[in-house]
């Protein structure tokens, strides 16, 4: 059986992250992709929060194809009828270094792919891996088609669903509860419509989110990233959701729906569609993180479960390359000392522990739990919205005092044990 050092199964952002830095030192590493091209598969809205990773091949970063670096915040509540937005624009975000960027993942994939196969990595697109190869429990390889070939180590970045890491035993099946679905479109629009309509210098993005009644009460919300010369736009809904409340309507009408409505509209006039994509999203949580490493393999990315939806922030790609840089360091060392046994690999979750990963992943274990909440989805951005729809309301009668109608707004939606109640389990998130 023909034989490499390292075979990666993916060639999305973790898988090209741990290729990039085993390639930079020498070692044979084999990435294959089943898509056209790595980012062919990749749907991520999407935005990478460059600041948790600047210092992990920094190298790559003043060249990198980003789009925008988001200078602009904006959550907007939809009600009925009503919404409300909240809008941060910060000065510390528009100072370089920049927090995060918009990017477009055909683009930033396909470009680390190239990076990868500078340093000598190989990188084969259009095969399907058709399962993981086991020798008394260890990982020793991988099967596409006909083909067997054999490796020290292998990285599983095959992503979201995990399917050939589950039907290996890795880890377990993939649960509905556990995930949720993304619908984005690529809307092709000039530079300067986009910086017009979201109140940008040039050069400069925005990230903006929505809240309510966009998925029908249903765990989710939509989103637009700017980018260069296009927006990303999507709808994201909780798997579980879907099957539970899906005859409100077709899940991927939604998308169509959040188009048509009046508050994005004006957002997307004259624009073109050039794409469109839907994909798992998984939203577990640390608690559903399955085991990260054994006997001839270590999981990253989406198939390690490492991503974190905290409502206003949407985190994966960050994740992503650090576990494909962990998994790289690890597989080094292990090679020094001739150990790819679950113990010479268990330094990679210790590393991933000592990280902002599974930190920040830990911080935020209570949040799928408190996400649940269909009153998150449904009440409060119907009471934000009635509330400021009646404090800028002037009617034929006397106008009361401000502090009255708010304290009326206030008392009628917030001040009842229910609130009361999930504000305190707020608290642990």
């Amino acid at each position: 059986m023909e034989k490499v050092d390292c075979i990666i199964v993916g060639g999305g952002l973790a898988g090209l992250s741990a290729a990039y830095g085993l390639a930079s030192e020498g070692l044979e590493v084999m990435v294959i992709e089943r898509g056209d091209y790595s980012g062919a598969k990749n749907v991520t809205g999407g935005r990478l929060y460059l600041s948790p990773i600047r210092d992990i091949y920094p190298e790559l970063w003043e060249s990198a194809p980003f789009e925008r670096p988001v200078v602009r915040e904006l959550v907007t509540l939809m009600g009925d009828g009503a919404d409300t937005t909240i809008e941060l624009a910060s000065q510390k975000f528009a100072t370089p270094p920049h927090q995060s960027y918009t990017v477009l993942r055909a683009r930033l994939d396909q470009w680390l792919a190239d990076q990868v196969m500078e340093k000598g990595g190989m990188v084969i697109t259009k095969n399907r891996v058709d399962e993981l190869l086991l020798e008394n429990g260890k990982v020793i390889g991988i099967r596409a088609g006909e083909d067997d070939i054999g490796a020290d180590v292998t990285i599983i970045a095959e992503g979201v669903l995990g399917l050939l890491s589950s039907k290996a035993g890795l880890r377990s099946e993939p649960r509905p509860e556990d995930h949720a679905v993304g619908f984005k479109e690529i809307v092709e629009l000039p530079p300067a419509v986009i910086q017009d309509r979201w109140h940008l210098n040039d050069g400069e993005g925005a990230a903006h989110l929505f809240m309510g009644s966009v998925t029908r009460g249903m765990l989710g919300g939509g989103f637009i990233y700017t980018n260069k010369d296009s927006i990303s736009l999507g709808i994201v809904v909780g798997m579980e959701h879907l099957r539970r409340d899906g005859e409100k309507m077709d899940s991927w009408k939604l998308l169509d729906a959040f188009k048509e409505m009046p508050q994005i509209q004006p957002l997307i006039a004259g624009g073109t569609t050039v794409e469109y994509s839907a994909h798992a999203i998984y939203e577990g949580g640390i608690a559903k993180v399955p085991k990260l490493y054994g006997d001839g393999y270590l999981l990253v990315g989406d198939t390690a479960g490492l991503s974190l939806n905290a409502l206003v922030t949407v985190r994966g790609m960050d994740f992503a390359i650090a576990s494909g840089y962990y998994a790289a360091r690890t597989v080094l060392d292990a090679r020094q000392r001739g150990d790819f046994s679950a113990a010479g690999l268990a330094q990679y979750e210790q590393s991933l522990r000592s990280s902002f990963v599974l930190k920040d992943l830990e911080t935020a274990r209570e949040i799928p739990h408190t996400i649940e909440n269909p009153r998150l989805f449904t009440h409060y951005p119907q009471a934000v919205s009635r509330l400021m729809q009646d404090v800028f309301t002037i009617g034929p009668q006397p106008a009361k005092k401000l502090s009255s109608v708010v304290i009326g707004g206030v008392r009628k939606d917030f001040l009842n044990l229910t609130t009361f109640k999930e504000l305190l389990g707020m608290r642990k998130i």
